[in-house]
């Protein structure tokens, strides 16, 4: 991106204490901070699964989500969706739900790098086809929602650890949104 993003540093209670660089942040003892994780749908019910850039600091080249990011200061949880949406898939989105709200994690990567997150997990539905940023993606691809379930629970270890634990805690809710 143009600008410098931030990451937004809180307690273990969710209260915001300050905000760090986000490259910097993420490190073997990244602090909590805010994030969101988002599953995109096209008109079919699909969901878009995407693929790490190799670039990525943190869990390069594995299959994840549609689009994650972190809100920056003074922006709405909707907004920051949106930006990362256009930004990272080159999609327009509407009908943003939570579908795993109190969603929180901490896992780390091979390398050591670790992610701590008060993560919120939406879905939405994507309005224009998609045009990857090849710094963020290097590839996707539409897939059935019970296919994607079904692939997650056969070989988690396929995919980013977020993407399966989001799965278990809004398995429900994704499939009602799915099938809207």
């Amino acid at each position: 991106m143009s600008i410098q993003e931030h990451v937004i540093l809180v307690n273990d209670q969710g209260t915001v204490i300050g905000t760090q660089e986000k490259y910097a942040a993420h490190t073997s003892h990244t602090p909590l901070h805010l994030a969101f994780s988002s599953w995109l749908f096209n008109a079919k019910g699909e969901c878009l699964v995407t693929r790490r850039a190799m670039s990525k600091k943190a869990w390069p080249g594995v299959w994840t989500n549609s689009v994650c990011g972190h809100p920056q200061s003074g922006e709405e949880i909707e907004q920051a969706i949106i930006r990362r949406c256009r930004f990272e898939v080159g999609a327009e989105i509407t009908d943003i739900t939570a579908v795993a709200p109190e969603f929180r994690y901490r896992e780390v990567d091979p390398s050591g790098i670790v992610e701590n997150e008060i993560c919120p997990v939406y879905a939405a539905r994507v309005t224009t086809g998609i045009v990857i940023n090849h710094d963020e993606v290097m590839e996707y691809q539409w897939v059935a929602l019970e296919a994607l379930f079904r692939a997650l629970d056969a070989t988690p270890w396929a995919f980013s650890p977020w993407m399966v634990m989001e799965a278990t805690a809004a398995r429900d809710a994704l499939r009602t949104f799915a099938a809207q």
